[in-house]
């Protein structure tokens, strides 16, 4: 008479939902090794990020120019009344304060020519520019007229022109600006809003200016990530010219279509914005407002580098292994072979091992040479370990076709963009179909195994 543990033991053996309960566990307790290893991608990634980061901290972070713009002194006058016990009436008294009018250009030319550049460190690698922008237009009237301020108050010597920069330790000569018939250097000045500010000296008298007064200057400034102006000419045109293959057109406007062009080489591009396109007008008074929600540009951004692929391998890691463990399922359960729990497992591990071996590669050498490593690494083993437990060569060869058919769809799915969901859920489809019309050759009312 068997024992109660034979009888467990034979179950095991001998029943189709105890082993596919047991493979069930085995396929869940495989997830804690998965997930310790989407841990180490997230974790190099973020490694990345970090240095990256302090690459483009020393070099120069993203670019935004604001100006130029002239800046006028002008007096106001506030009333003050204090009462006098002598004569019982009130002093009228009037205390000085001094502001300030900023006038934006009529029009504002820009050209820019940016030229990429890729530092590394390490295995880590940042791509960064140096731009070349030339700046020109035409300020107009200065006009003081809808405050009513008396031509005496308004301070003309010592207007002085802005430039407001993200990103003033970039900058990589020393920008004259020639103003009218004058020359002038701007020099940094303390500021509380987020740019750093450029002031020129003082400006000559501009009084009685009423015709156009012709502007230009050149800036030569490192950066990284974006370049971005903000449109503040009446009609602002912006051209850029770059060298970097993926660009990314962000901010309030976009380029013009018909200009747009990209390639291999690199890309131009052309923006052309007015003033009635904006939200804001050609003056202020008293403060100068933070206009960069209204910045546009360029964002030189990296194509899906080797840890955002890694990610969206891992991600596939449940599918690879759910699918590869029941296919070993459904081949012990139509030839009868045995295979043991802890076989199984060495499967799963093996599986696992392959995104441990596809990170750690692929900060060597590209990820095509690396997915090809860690594939062929992990689908010869589990087929020279699967020789060894099936006994025979037709098994084997199925699981072999099996699994470079998997991983070659995987690659496929992660080198798409806009189509990856679509051939992911075709291919799960067609994976569907498989494995229904496979299962409908086993008898599931025959529970005798065999070992």
């Amino acid at each position: 008479m068997e024992t109660k543990k034979q009888k467990i033991g034979n179950w095991f053996r001998t029943s189709i939902s105890a082993k596919m309960f047991v493979v069930g566990f085995i396929f869940l307790l495989l997830l804690i090794p998965l997930g310790f290893v989407k841990d180490l991608i997230r974790e190099r990634e973020t490694r990345q990020a970090e240095v990256i980061q302090e690459i483009n901290e020393k070099w120069g972070n993203e670019v935004v120019l604001y100006g130029p713009i002239i800046k006028v002194p002008y007096k106001t006058y506030i009333e003050e009344k204090t009462f006098d016990e002598k004569t019982k009436s009130f002093l009228k008294t009037y205390q000085e304060v001094l502001n300030h009018a900023y006038f934006l250009p009529k029009t504002l030319d820009i050209t820019s020519e940016v030229t990429s550049k890729q530092l590394e460190r390490g295995i880590y690698e940042s791509v960064v520019y140096t731009a070349d922008v030339d700046m020109k237009g035409k300020f107009s009237d200065f006009d003081f007229s809808t405050l009513d301020v008396p031509e005496e108050d308004i301070i003309w010597d010592r207007a002085t022109l802005l430039l407001q920069t993200s990103n003033l330790k970039g900058i990589r000569n020393e920008i004259n600006v020639q103003l009218h018939t004058e020359e002038y250097t701007l020099k940094p000045r303390f500021d509380e809003a987020f740019m750093s500010t450029l002031e020129s000296g003082f400006l000559a008298d501009l009084s009685g200016t009423t015709s156009d007064t012709p502007f230009s200057f050149h800036i030569k400034i490192n950066g990284s990530a974006a370049l971005r102006f903000i449109p503040v000419g009446a009609e602002t045109s912006v051209s850029m010219h770059s060298d970097w293959h993926s660009p990314s057109f962000n901010g309030n406007y976009l380029p013009n279509d018909e200009s747009k062009k990209i390639s291999a080489q690199g890309f131009e591009a052309y923006w052309t914005v007015l003033e009635t396109n904006r939200q804001f007008g050609q003056q202020f008074f008293n403060h100068l407002p933070n206009l960069d929600k209204f910045a546009f540009g360029t964002s030189l951004i990296v194509p899906i580098d080797d840890y955002q692929k890694t990610e969206r391998t891992s991600k596939y890691g449940i599918m690879i292994i759910g699918l590869t463990l029941l296919v070993f399922l459904l081949i012990q359960i139509i030839s009868k072979i045995a295979i043991h729990p802890f076989q199984y497992f060495m499967i799963g591990l093996a599986l696992v091992m392959f995104y441990t071996l596809l990170i750690s590669i692929s900060e060597h050498q590209n990820f095509l040479i690396a997915y090809v490593i860690a594939g062929v690494a992990v689908v010869g083993l589990i087929t020279a370990y699967s020789k060894t437990i099936l006994k025979n060569r037709k098994f084997p060869l199925l699981i072999l076709g099996s699994l470079t058919a998997l991983y070659a769809f995987i690659f496929v799915i992660i080198q798409l963009e806009n189509y990856a969901l679509l051939v992911g859920s075709i291919g799960l489809f067609i994976i569907l179909g498989i494995v229904m019309f496979t299962s409908k050759k086993i008898d599931w009312s025959n529970t005798d195994l065999g070992e």
